[in-house]
């Protein structure tokens, strides 16, 4: 995957550092809606990917170089005040399962999985699908990087979860590769990052909150309550997903990352909830605020992502960026 072309200074400031140009010291200023703000995303987006599989031009070695480190920070600034304004959550007193349950169960949001169900054309369901790409072709990479800072049960619990994402050992069953299953039967490239420059803000924000989380040891819990939120929040929306595949041609191979999550989350919702985040909070009491922090994240990001696709398709007009 080559550096996707910038969309303003700061990812051409970060474009030009890989490629190994001088750079000059750039300011981050602050934004009021940081998951809007297609520079700022991108080189999130970008300085993170350093971290997964990086970049086939980049001539420097990015992944410690400090300014790009440096950099990084002053990104993440306006992105956290946002999320810490618009995210925070009160816990209580009951166990943190149920607090996770109320959150999610509370949450309103835009039905996108009910209109892909009933009414979206095949060219809508390809957006869908390509704006999510971006994400689901590195499917659990990001919540794989809580492995290492876990012991005992939540630990246990977070390798169960991520050894179904990736297929329990077969290749052909990775949650990634029956995407691309999904990307081929609507015509679109399944290479990695391919989409990267039609997809907009929002979408890179989905994955630069768990890129956040999962870069910094201080956002473990977090991490932990955004991978709850996923498989709380997954199977009526992946059922939903299944039966608009199948009203569009969609074959049952075609269908079947879907359908795997009907089943696979069912069972990975009360893993998350209790067996990883219960046990997390048992070990560490203080940490049920942050837990739901993460939770909360996830929820407000795929509410603002589905409200994107929606009003665009309403419009109606493309939910992919122009150009």
């Amino acid at each position: 995957m080559h550096v996707p072309p910038p969309r303003g200074p700061l990812s051409a400031w970060l474009a030009d550092r890989l490629a190994g140009g001088d750079t000059e010291p750039i300011e981050v200023r602050s934004s009021a809606t940081p998951w809007a703000d297609e520079d700022l995303q991108l080189a999130l987006w970008i300085a993170y990917e350093l971290h997964y599989r990086g970049f086939d031009d980049a001539a420097v070695d990015g992944q410690w170089d400090p300014e790009i480190v440096a950099f990084r920070a002053q990104l993440e600034r306006p992105w956290t005040t946002w999320l810490a304004v618009n995210c925070r959550v009160l816990p209580t007193d009951a166990p943190v399962a149920e607090q996770l349950r109320e959150l999610v169960d509370g949450d309103n949001g835009p039905k996108l999985s009910a209109y892909l169900r009933r009414h979206a054309t095949l060219e809508q369901f390809r957006e869908f699908v390509l704006n999510r790409s971006v994400y689901q072709l590195k499917e659990a990479d990001p919540h794989s990087f809580g492995i290492p800072r876990l012991d005992g049960a939540a630990k246990a619990a977070l390798v169960e979860i991520q050894s179904d994402e990736y297929g329990a050992g077969r290749a052909e069953r990775m949650h990634a590769e029956l995407f691309r299953t999904t990307m081929r039967w609507l015509g679109l490239n399944d290479a990695y990052g391919h989409y990267l420059p039609a997809v907009p803000a929002v979408t890179l924000a989905i994955s630069n909150v768990m890129s956040l989380f999962a870069m910094h040891q201080r956002w473990t819990p977090a991490l932990l309550g955004h991978l709850a939120a996923l498989e709380m929040t997954s199977t009526l929306p992946n059922r939903q997903y299944a039966a608009g595949a199948a009203r569009l041609g969609a074959t049952d191979a075609q269908s079947r990352y879907f359908t795997e999550h009907v089943e696979a989350d069912a069972v990975h919702e009360q893993i998350a909830a209790h067996d990883l985040c219960g046990s997390y909070v048992r070990e560490h009491p203080a940490a049920t605020g942050e837990v739901l922090f993460g939770a909360a994240c996830s929820l407000a990001l795929d509410n603002l992502f589905a409200e994107h696709l929606l009003t665009s398709w309403n419009a109606p007009e493309s939910a992919l960026r122009a150009g």
